[in-house]
């Protein structure tokens, strides 16, 4: 009996604690279940920000019904609809339940850190879920670090330098997703590492240094049709 007890103890001790370490610390959470006071304009609630008044003409892209939050963009924008979040860590985790409803739908988690100069729009790496693919990607030193991002927007040819940089800062994935099924999808940031798992099986992995900046203050959700998100949580594990 006594010798039980030692064993339990131990592998609480061991697997108690640090299963806890593990798990981070719950710094975000949303299940969406409230209503909008008006159906006008875009009232997420819970700390979240839209760009539809920049860039949709201020037309209404948020959509919070059915206890989720319904993302689209509209036929007027001249961006994808992006809506966003504070989230600041070094390493940390999201997990949250997702919805394509249409084969050309898509949707973006982009990490991001508005105070960082080096990168377009703060811009440091992503995940993105296609019905055919999940993409996985390193910006801060890749397409959005500044000096490639303005050339490609000049339409400027990219020298030898640059070109190198490129390299490996993509990983793309097949993974077929079905219409208007629920997805459960985990991210996670570890060191210089990008991971993701759908419904608990890992998909695909990305090692690159802008992963590793040192604060994401940011969370972007990037859609540049139309997709479904519910319940969004956010870890930081340090």
């Amino acid at each position: 009996m006594k010798s039980y007890i030692l064993i339990a103890a131990v592998f609480w001790i061991s697997a108690g604690p640090l299963a806890a370490a593990d798990g981070g610390k719950l710094i975000f959470e949303d299940a969406f279940d409230r209503k909008e006071s008006q159906e006008t304009t875009d009232e997420p609630g819970n700390g979240w920000g839209t760009n539809s008044k920049s860039r949709a003409k201020g037309h209404k892209q948020v959509d919070l019904r059915d206890g989720a939050m319904y993302i689209f963009t509209h036929a007027e924008a001249d961006h994808a609809a992006s809506v966003t979040h504070p989230a600041e860590f070094r390493n940390g985790r999201v997990q949250l339940r997702f919805m394509l409803e249409d084969e050309r739908d898509s949707l973006g988690l982009d990490f991001a850190d508005p105070e960082c100069k080096e990168v377009h729009a703060g811009h440091l790496f992503a995940a993105r879920f296609s019905t055919k693919n999940v993409t996985l990607q390193d910006l801060k030193t890749g397409n959005m670090r500044l000096d490639i991002q303005e050339a490609r927007v000049a339409k400027q040819p990219l020298s030898a330098e640059q070109q190198a940089a490129l390299k490996g800062k993509n990983e793309v994935v097949p993974k077929r997703l079905t219409v208007g099924k629920w997805y459960e999808a985990q991210i996670t940031i570890d060191g210089d590492r990008l991971s993701v798992s759908i419904d608990g099986q890992p998909v695909a992995s990305l090692a690159s240094s802008g992963i590793a900046h040192p604060t994401k203050r940011m969370l972007r959700l990037a859609v540049p049709r139309n997709a479904v998100v519910d319940d969004v949580n956010i870890w930081r594990v340090e």
